[in-house]
């Protein structure tokens, strides 16, 4: 089982960059950069990609809807080269909340603009003169719509990599079933080992019959909490108001990814009730309900013997990568910590 870790969107990332290289020195895998509305991913990953020598760079997540296809197959080729075949390039829909609130940009369409994307990425690897004709994409542009040119294009850079590993960020079943199916790996959120099968086992199977073998066995990539120690339970605690966030507030009601998932785990009720105390503006009373067993189940904060039983059940549900959140205070702490885990998966 591999290790990977997630960088501080909100922060600047030169900051981290160091701390960076002393995490790859103590066994960390994988470094993500997420993309919310803060700092683009791709300059972080950029700066990261010419501080660190072995660590692989993944996106977590570059949102479809941002980027035209061709651009986002071009910046996972220029990363890729950059990073001497380092990067992963995680894609998902993300939600309306961004999508429509920052950028302005209908949401639509999610699924078949996930395909369409990935397939267009593939061909813009191979160095294919670009000819797709998609339901969400056409490329090129045919000549009654654009300026009568229609002229078919190729990259023209050599790639690294033909084939850059795809991860793919889903949570409802049809599209975690096209990640099954399409992507080298899948990203889930809040990923709950033993409740892991009743809710996405169904849609991972379809996938995965349909899967190309070429793109070998699908790697998951889970994103627990992570802190190792005697009585650092409390540090539960601090996952409450993330998790309310999440399940209260990123989204309305009946259009909220996250509530649902969270009812799926089988707290529904308590979903229903964080998320009206979240949207009536009580974010501090939604996290206090957070029930305590889903925080522990999700998360791996306590002692190194319990975390190691968290590891082997994370790994039993099928997990290939850790991607934890270390909660520390300094990057001493949190390189410890990454040392402490290396050592029980």
């Amino acid at each position: 089982m591999r290790i990977g870790l997630g960088i501080n969107y909100a922060g600047g990332f030169k900051e981290v960059a160091a701390e960076v290289a002393d995490l790859e020195r103590a066994g960390l895998d994988i470094v993500f950069v997420p993309e919310a509305y803060s700092f683009d991913a791709v300059s972080a990953l950029g700066y990261l990609a010419a501080k660190t020598e072995r660590v692989q760079l993944a996106s977590g997540i570059l949102q479809l809807y941002t980027r035209t296809p061709t651009l986002t197959a071009m910046t996972a080729a220029g990363l890729d080269y950059v990073s001497d075949g380092r990067y992963i390039l995680g894609l998902g829909a993300s939600g309306p909340q961004v999508i429509e609130g920052f950028h302005g940009v209908p949401y639509d369409a999610p699924i078949g603009r996930t395909r369409e994307v990935v397939e267009i990425c593939r061909s813009v690897w191979r160095r294919e003169r670009l000819s797709f004709e998609g339901k969400h994409y056409t490329i090129p542009l045919p000549a009654e719509r654009g300026t009568g040119l229609g002229k078919s294009l190729k990259l023209i850079n050599h790639p690294v990599r033909e084939r850059i590993p795809v991860l793919l960020a889903a949570l409802g079943p049809k599209n975690v079933q096209l990640a099954a199916e399409i992507a080298e790996g899948w990203q889930p959120i809040f990923f709950l080992p033993e409740k892991a099968n009743d809710v996405w086992g169904e849609s991972l199977a379809a996938g995965k019959a349909k899967r190309d073998p070429a793109l070998g066995e699908l790697e998951v990539f889970a994103g627990p909490a992570l802190a190792i120690g005697d009585n650092v339970e409390g540090l539960r605690e601090f996952i409450k108001p993330h998790l309310a966030l999440y399940i209260g507030g990123m989204g309305a009601k009946g259009k909220n990814f996250y509530h649902t998932l969270a009812t799926k785990y089988g707290y529904g009720e308590a979903a229903d009730r964080i998320q009206e105390l979240y949207l009536a503006g009580e974010k501090e009373a939604a996290a206090k309900i957070v029930p305590d067993e889903l925080v522990r189940d999700v998360s791996l904060i306590g002692s190194a013997g319990f975390v190691e039983e968290r590891v082997a059940a994370f790994a039993e549900a099928g997990v290939t990568v850790l991607n934890v959140v270390p909660i520390a205070e300094t990057a001493a702490d949190r390189v410890k910590l990454i040392e402490q885990l290396r050592d029980l998966v």
